[in-house]
């Protein structure tokens, strides 16, 4: 059996299901909805039918229980789970009209970033993913790059999505060195063409050739309407979109890089070996099926990835 890792935090966004009106002392009403990066990657592989687990520090309150219940009930597994009396991070996210999502985030003192070092993971483990808050908020950010580094030197296939939010991240330059210490590791680099633009700004600003330079193994960039592009140092290739009525773009890159890990994973290519040695055809196959897997996921209301029953086969 092969098994993947998803590493992060586990959060609750609190979404504003209006536009606020002409009056601003009434406020629209709010709807909380589990979320997180991390937690919607592995809920998207969970659906699609992968054997996956989450690995995070969960709070024991209300919120946290909820979320232990989601992942159970999407077929992830929790034995990597730790409970903390610490509360859950909370994200108030904002939908604009063309139904992107904008996010300020409530994180201090909570249970995720908190995290302690997990341990080596079981042989059965395949592939192992990192991406959002988790690998800015210390001190929870120090243990997943430890865990990042042992899995790419067991030979895990190692996937990034950094899903940038700038409001966390106090000191932009450093975490952007950060990051391209991160490069060499990462098998599968995905991010939307926002985080590709705040990645290359400022004094150590770099760019996707540097990444591909510096020895990740294909990156994935999301575009919204125009498509996924994949690029790695031998070719480029573009997945279009699917037509879909957008209700709102809540985690609609988690999707993408869920969908783009049970592609390999249904392909037999959960591996850094095998992935870094497919070809265009094979990657324009894989986006093709993560761009159908979130136009699913766009198409209502919140992080709701699709079940396997749900989309034809990869």
């Amino acid at each position: 059996m092969r098994e993947i890792v998803v590493c992060g935090e586990a959060l609750v966004d609190v979404v504003s299901t209006t536009a606020p009106g002409p009056d601003p002392s009434h406020l629209p009403p709010l709807q909380p909805a589990l979320g997180g990066g991390p937690f919607n990657v592995a809920i998207t592989l969970g659906r699609l039918g992968s054997a996956v687990s989450f690995c995070s520090a969960v709070s024991t309150d209300t919120y946290g229980d909820a979320i232990v219940a989601a992942l159970s009930a999407g077929g992830v597994g929790t034995t990597l789970v730790q409970r903390r009396s610490e509360p859950t991070s909370l994200a108030l996210a904002t939908i604009g009209s063309d139904g992107a999502a904008h996010y300020s985030f409530y994180v201090e003192g909570t249970a995720d970033r908190l995290v302690s070092e997990p341990g080596d993971f079981a042989a059965t483990v395949s592939a192992a993913c990192f991406g959002t808050l988790s690998m800015v908020l210390e001190p929870g950010a120090s243990v997943y790059e430890l865990v990042m580094r042992r899995a790419h030197d067991a030979g895990r296939l190692v996937a990034l999505d950094p899903n940038i939010r700038p409001s966390v991240i106090d000191e932009p330059d450093v975490y952007r060195r950060r990051f391209l210490d991160w490069v060499p590791m990462i098998d599968v680099l995905k991010l939307s063409d926002e985080d590709v633009d705040w990645l290359g700004d400022g004094a150590d600003g770099s760019s996707v050739d540097d990444w591909l330079r510096e020895g990740a193994g294909a990156v994935v960039i999301t575009h919204g309407a125009d498509g996924i592009s994949v690029r790695t140092s031998e070719f480029t290739v573009l997945a279009q979109a699917p037509e879909t009525t957008v209700v709102d773009t809540i985690g609609a890159g988690d999707s993408v890089l869920g969908g783009l890990l049970h592609f390999f994973d249904e392909s037999g290519d959960l591996s850094a070996s095998a992935v870094r040695s497919r070809d265009a055809d094979y990657w324009l196959r894989a986006a093709d099926y993560a761009a159908r897997v979130a136009a699913v996921t766009v198409s209502r209301p919140g992080a709701d990835p699709p079940w396997a029953s749900e989309l034809d086969a990869p």
